[in-house]
C-alpha cells in the first residue's frame, strides 16, 4: 500500500485540564473514503482541526502527506467545513472567484443547477446549493485530499445522494476522502470507519468489524410505547424503528422480565444488531 495520504499516530490534544483528542490513531488512503464518526464532543472536530494546522498536537504525531501540516500541504487538500466556509454577502460567482484566487487557479464552470444563481448572495441562496457550491470550490483546485465535516447535514435526501455521488467520484479518481457524518446510511458508504468517543478512539474498521459480537433484540407489541417506556425506565439502550423498540447487548430474558414486570405483553426475539445498534453500546462502554 502506497504511503498514507493521513497519518493520525496516538495524537493527544488537550486545552488546560480538558483532554478532547486521547491517545487517537486514522490514516487515509489515495481512494478511499474514511468515516469519522461520534456524537457531539466525541473530538471529531479537533482532529480535523489539527489536520488543517489549526491546532497543533500536544502530544503524537500528525503527518499530511508525509509532512507536518503545513500552508504547502494546506494546498493539496479541499476542506468543506461544517459551516460550508461561504460568505454569505459575496454572490455565488464572487464566492467561487476568491476560492481560485486563493489556491491559483482559473474560476471553475458552474454547473446547470447553479447558472440562474450566479449573482444571487449567497445568503439567499438555499442550502442544497450552498453545499453544493462549497463542494465546487473546494474540489476547484484538484486536491488529493478531501476533508468533509459533515457536508450533508441539514439538506433533503435527494440532494444528499447526489453529494454522495461526488465524494464516490472523487474517490474512484484515487482522491483520498476524510469525512464526519452522523447518518448512518453515510457511514455505511465508506470503505473504512473510525469510532470516537470522549475523544478516544473506541473502534475502527469495516462495518461489520464495528459491530463485532453486538447483540441486539426486538420487541413487536401494538402498546410499542409502554413497551418503550418501561425498558428505558430500566437504564436498557433501547430505540424504535418504526414501531418496533430494539434493545442492544441486553438479553433477551432481561427484556421479557422488564415487560413482565410492567405488564406489557409482546413478541421478543434476538436480531442482527445494526451499527448504529452498536456505535451506542461501545458508546455507553467508553463513558
Amino acid at each position: 500500500m502506497t504511503e498514507p495520504l493521513v497519518t493520525v499516530d496516538r495524537v493527544t490534544r488537550t486545552f488546560g485540564d480538558f483532554t478532547a483528542v486521547d491517545d487517537v490513531s486514522l490514516e487515509v488512503h489515495s481512494g478511499e473514503i474514511v468515516g469519522l464518526l461520534g456524537a457531539n464532543g466525541a473530538g471529531k472536530t479537533t482532529v480535523i482541526r489539527m489536520l488543517l494546522g489549526l491546532l497543533h498536537p500536544t502530544w503524537g504525531i500528525l503527518r499530511l502527506f508525509g509532512e507536518p501540516p503545513s500552508r504547502a500541504t494546506r494546498q493539496r487538500l479541499g476542506y468543506v467545513p461544517q459551516g460550508l466556509g461561504l460568505y454569505d454577502d459575496l454572490t455565488v460567482t464572487e464566492n467561487l472567484a476568491f476560492s481560485a484566487e486563493a489556491f491559483g487557479t482559473d474560476e471553475p464552470e458552474l454547473p446547470e443547477s447553479l447558472r440562474t444563481q450566479r449573482d444571487m448572495l449567497v445568503g439567499a441562496v438555499g442550502l442544497g446549493r450552498q453545499r453544493q457550491l462549497a463542494f465546487l470550490a473546494a474540489l476547484s483546485h484538484a486536491p488529493e485530499l478531501l476533508v468533509l465535516d459533515e457536508p450533508t447535514s441539514g439538506v433533503d435526501p435527494l440532494a444528499r445522494a447526489r453529494l454522495w455521488d461526488t465524494i464516490h467520484e472523487q474517490a474512484d479518481a484515487g482522491v483520498g476522502v476524510l469525512v464526519t457524518t452522523h447518518y448512518m446510511q453515510e457511514a455505511q458508504q465508506c470503505d473504512r470507519l473510525v469510532l470516537m468517543s470522549h475523544g478516544r478512539k473506541v473502534a475502527g474498521g469495516h462495518e461489520r468489524d464495528i459491530i463485532g459480537d453486538t447483540t441486539a433484540v426486538e420487541v413487536r407489541t401494538d402498546r410499542w410505547q409502554d413497551a418503550f417506556a418501561a425498558l428505558d425506565a430500566t437504564g436498557m439502550p433501547v430505540t424504535l424503528a418504526g414501531t418496533r423498540v430494539r434493545v442492544a447487548n441486553v438479553p433477551a430474558e432481561r427484556v421479557r422480565t422488564a415487560l413482565a414486570e410492567a405488564h406489557v405483553a409482546g413478541e421478543v426475539d434476538d436480531v442482527a444488531a445494526t451499527l448504529e445498534e452498536a456505535m451506542t453500546a461501545l458508546d455507553r462502554q467508553a463513558t
